[in-house]
């Protein structure tokens, strides 16, 4: 970064940097529409790094100019600091989610207690890790908490990391230099351990781990020791500008490539990916901060200043948001409008947050607390009891849904039958693993009846060899599917998301399971990319017919991209036809259960009709 010319005489600092507003900005951005419709920027979760970067910048570099000043840290005071602005607006979700949970959403009370508690004491994302579901996984239960592991990670790091850097600090004052290498080795090391204890079954350990994302942090904790905003100099030689800039402009163009192209599911981004990603957002920010170069101003406008200063707000109300009005509401017919509609309830209730809680109670002096309530009591502030008197109802309401029982889990016919199938299609793939095919238990004739089929298309399917891949809809139909296919050898997994799928096929393959038929029913729980596609096409080969499904999940975004990839796929090659389920599902309701998904006893049928008649033309 031209450091020689770059950093010279300490000048006074800024006290706010816009542009930093403007990262903040894009961030939240990408991480609301990755939510939203993470089909059209899968990697919109690497907000996450940008504000753990900017978190571990300031203050380091804030600690380290109160040592240099002081010869001291008031960590108490930083710790005051940092939780009055936190608090009250995490408090404020909590209540409000809780109290809507209780009334309208009783099924999500389960956990609840360790959930607010696990928040409230900012060590829920390690509860996560044992007990909560992939952050990737967007449709089976998902939580209006999910996303709170991030302000876990965050807080752990201002508790902890004042005491460590003033412990560095006293240790090598005669070698001060050393403590930005050993903050720097960290880093890295923090990236080598989540790229060794990175699991493709189950992300969890590694995604919300504190010490395996810490190296955002530390990164960001890097540069505040080598580029802090009092050693930067605003007049700079063209040269060393002109570097800035370029250096600014090149990585913000990456950042913004790396939205739209990593994908959070992809073994890369765990094995030195994000760890890149970090490092990049690192330059970035450290030419954003400095005076010298013009990333400032290119990140500075009143529609980023206004997001960057409201992004606390939004990312701590975005999920309650998305999943009660996606439990409520069918947004796979019309994703954008409905994205649209989510994204403005969004920010008009962090704008009530922003304006009420966040920023009054940040500047609140709690210590006149009594003479607030006196002047309550005594009538003096007139208007108190109007903001007094909701949140009480708000409080109580939450306090009745922590303390209420969860109802007891009752498994609906569907999901009885899913488990059911799930271990009679086990005792079938056995056998047919064994050269033994599975009797069918009702006569030709009611078969034919059933699905409506003539005695020689049941006769020919009962001969065919078949794999069928997929999840949880492929589980429910998997009873009538061998029932009408017997030797239809299947693997269907609950929450399957389509990137397992080349691994399922590569195992089966291996093991001699792969027939030259090939069923696929992906899509239900996540959007499709194309690597996914590739590596399976790779796999499947050319001489395998695949015969994929349409996805029928009205209540997400992606339905409609997750078809658009499978039609675009049977274009791309030969040996793959589209077996339209949502084209001939989407008008009958009737065929579905609660959740629009997976389907009834008639949906099943149907279901199974459909793929026997695709292959019959074969």
């Amino acid at each position: 970064m031209a450091k020689e010319d770059a950093m010279q005489q300490p000048t006074k600092p800024r006290r706010h940097v816009t542009g930093v507003d403007g990262l903040r900005a894009l961030a939240v951005i990408a991480v609301i529409i990755y939510h939203l419709m993470p089909n059209v920027i899968p990697g919109g979760f690497l907000g996450v790094p940008i504000f753990l970067l900017i978190s571990g910048y300031f203050v380091t570099m804030q600690l380290t100019a109160e040592y240099d000043q002081t010869g001291k840290m008031n960590v108490l005071h930083f710790y005051h600091k940092r939780f009055k602005k936190l608090y009250p607006t995490l408090i404020a979700m909590l209540v409000a989610t809780s109290a809507y949970i209780g009334l309208f959403q009783k099924t999500l009370l389960k956990g609840i207690r360790e959930t607010v508690l696990t928040n409230l004491l900012w060590v829920y994302n390690w509860w996560e890790v044992d007990h909560g579901q992939s952050y990737f996984d967007r449709f089976n239960g998902e939580s209006p908490f999910t996303h709170l592991w991030t302000l876990g990670v965050e807080v752990q790091f201002y508790v902890l990391w004042p005491l460590i850097l003033w412990l560095l600090f006293i240790l090598l004052k005669r070698q001060r230099t050393w403590v930005k290498w050993i903050v720097l080795a960290l880093g890295i090391a923090s990236a080598v351990e989540m790229a060794i204890l990175y699991d493709p079954m189950n992300v969890n350990r590694v995604y919300y781990g504190t010490d395996t994302r810490a190296f955002s942090l530390m990164l960001g904790s890097f540069l505040g020791l080598i580029w802090p905003l009092r050693r930067l100099k605003a007049k700079l030689t063209s040269v060393a500008a002109g570097t800035l800039n370029v250096i600014g402009m090149a990585t913000l163009l990456i950042m913004i490539w790396g939205f739209f192209n990593l994908s959070g599911e992809a073994s890369a981004t765990y094995h030195g990916a994000m760890f890149a990603y970090s490092l990049v957002g690192m330059l970035l920010l450290g030419t954003v901060v400095h005076p010298g170069a013009v990333m400032n101003r290119v990140l500075t406008n009143p529609v980023f200043t206004w997001l960057g200063q409201r992004s606390y707000g939004i990312y701590v109300y975005q999920f309650p948001v998305m999943i009660f009005y996606e439990t409520a509401i069918k947004v796979g017919n019309a994703p954008i409008l409905h994205a649209v509609i989510q994204t403005a309830l969004i920010l008009g209730i962090s704008e009530l947050s922003y304006r009420w809680i966040e920023r009054p109670l940040a500047n609140y002096d709690w210590t006149t607390l009594p003479q607030t309530w006196q002047r309550l009591i005594s009538g003096q502030w007139n208007r108190g009891w109007l903001t007094i008197t909701p949140v009480a109802i708000m409080v109580i309401l939450a306090g009745w849904a922590l303390v209420e029982p969860a109802p007891k889990p009752v498994k609906s016919t569907t999901q009885a039958r899913i488990t059911k199938n799930a271990k009679e299609t086990a005792k079938r793939n056995k056998m047919i693993a064994e050269g033994k095919t599975p009797k069918v238990d009702i006569d030709s004739d009611d078969v034919e009846k059933k699905y409506n089929l003539t005695a020689s298309q049941v006769k020919q399917l009962q001969q065919m060899q078949v794999t069928a891949v997929g999840d949880s809809v492929m589980v429910d139909a998997s009873s009538d599917l061998q029932e009408l296919i017997p030797k239809a050898y299947i693997d269907g997994k609950v929450g399957r998301q389509a990137n397992e799928a080349p691994q399922v096929l590569q195992s089966l393959a291996n093991q001699g399971h792969l027939a030259n038929t090939v069923i696929l029913n992906l899509g239900t729980n996540g959007p499709i990319t194309d690597a996914t596609v590739e590596q399976i096409m790779e796999i499947v080969g050319k001489k395998r017919q695949v015969y994929w499904l349409t996805a029928h999940v009205p209540t997400r975004s992606w339905q409609d991209d997750v078809n658009n990839t499978i039609n675009a796929t049977a274009k791309k090659y030969k040996n793959v036809h589209v077996v339209d389920w949502h084209g001939l599902s989407d008008k009958h309701d009737d065929w579905f259960a609660y959740d629009h998904v997976h389907m009834e006893a008639n949906g099943n049928v149907q279901f199974t009709r459909l793929i026997a008649t695709q292959l019959l033309k074969k």
